[in-house]
């Protein structure tokens, strides 16, 4: 790659792109790598602000911008996803199909950690639909030596790659609606609906609605009721708390094989409970499931719907990031919740 003037242009290959701005107005590329510089592009080049042009010229061991990011892009990720550009040096990673983004964090490190290379992602399990855009990928040189690159994809074979998708599964979902005052027609329900919707957004297939007072034993049977009726996944609305009347974590535990939790480092969301009888998920959901849009539950099942067995681990290291910032406008996933 050479530096030369405008003026001296005329029949050599631009190496890369070359962005024109007009504020408020336009900002791309106005002239593409490998154009032929012609003498009607002078004047032009001269309105952008170009009094000097890089002009193609590698060396043996050099790779272009836009080969470059291909091959990162192509090095870093799975199955489930589409390449967009290169344009202006620069690779777009694609979603092809709504899932739970996966990034290998560590490797995404080590990636950005080589000179020159730069590797931006979306989140760690954030849901996301087809065709978002969850990662970018460029050099920052116009150039650079193909071994970076080498390091790259070497890293991606031995370690696994950085950006993968896992599809949410249409699995069997039962909701069970705790408390003896909508049990006895004395309020109506508000907590049902809700989770009913929850389960429509995030595809699952809706198994029945169960209506119990707050006695332990009646839940139970509500529970097994359910697991015989083929539920994968159970979502318990209400009686979470200390009070003398909430006995739905009692009834959970008394069904369940594996407690992973009662008890979760998010707000809203802090008497959450999820357990596992075989392998069906019991969620216990708790009140505040009724008054906030997004809670601890939207953090939690579609990594289940995903087919995820959630530990005690994957619950802790929620606190960082755990505390929703009640805005006036709820701008979720576009925040930092849960991240």
């Amino acid at each position: 790659m050479k530096k030369i003037k405008v003026e001296d242009a005329v029949g050599s290959v631009l190496a890369h792109d070359l962005t024109k701005i007009v504020p408020g107005e336009f900002k791309g590329a106005a002239f593409k790598k490998g154009h032929i510089v012609k003498t009607e592009d002078i004047i032009e080049l001269k309105n952008m602000g170009k009094n000097h042009i890089h002009v193609l010229e590698l060396r043996e061991d050099e790779i272009h911008e836009d080969d470059a990011a291909l091959r990162i892009a192509k090095a870093v990720v799975g199955e489930g996803f589409t390449l967009e550009g290169p344009s202006e040096g620069k690779v777009n990673i694609k979603s092809t199909e709504r899932g739970l983004l996966k990034i290998n964090t560590k490797v995404l490190e080590l990636i950005n950690d080589i000179d020159l290379i730069m590797l931006a992602t979306l989140h760690n399990n954030t849901l996301v639909e087809k065709n978002k855009v969850v990662a970018a990928t460029r050099i920052i040189p116009l150039t650079i030596k193909k071994r970076e690159i080498h390091k790259i994809e070497s890293i991606c074979r031995n370690m696994g790659k950085v950006v993968t998708i896992k599809k949410l599964k249409p699995l069997r979902v039962g909701i069970i609606v705790t408390g003896t005052e909508v049990y006895e027609g004395r309020i109506k329900d508000r907590f049902g609906p809700i989770l009913e919707e929850k389960v429509r957004i995030y595809g699952g297939q809706l198994v029945d609605t169960k209506y119990v007072p707050d006695d332990t034993d009646e839940i139970t049977k509500a529970l097994k009721a359910l697991i015989d009726k083929g539920a994968e996944i159970i979502l318990t609305s209400g009686g979470m708390s200390v009070d003398a009347d909430d006995v739905t974590p009692t009834a959970i535990a008394q069904i369940s094989n594996h407690v992973v939790t009662y008890g979760s480092p998010v707000l809203p969301g802090a008497m959450f409970m999820l357990a596992y009888k075989d392998k069906t998920a019991i969620l216990g959901v708790p009140a505040c499931g009724m008054y906030h849009r997004i809670t601890v539950l939207d953090l939690v099942f579609p990594r289940i719907l995903a087919g995820e067995i959630l530990t005690k681990k994957d619950i802790t290291s929620l606190a960082h990031g755990g505390l929703c910032q009640n805005c006036e406008v709820c701008l979720y996933p576009i925040c930092p919740l849960g991240k």
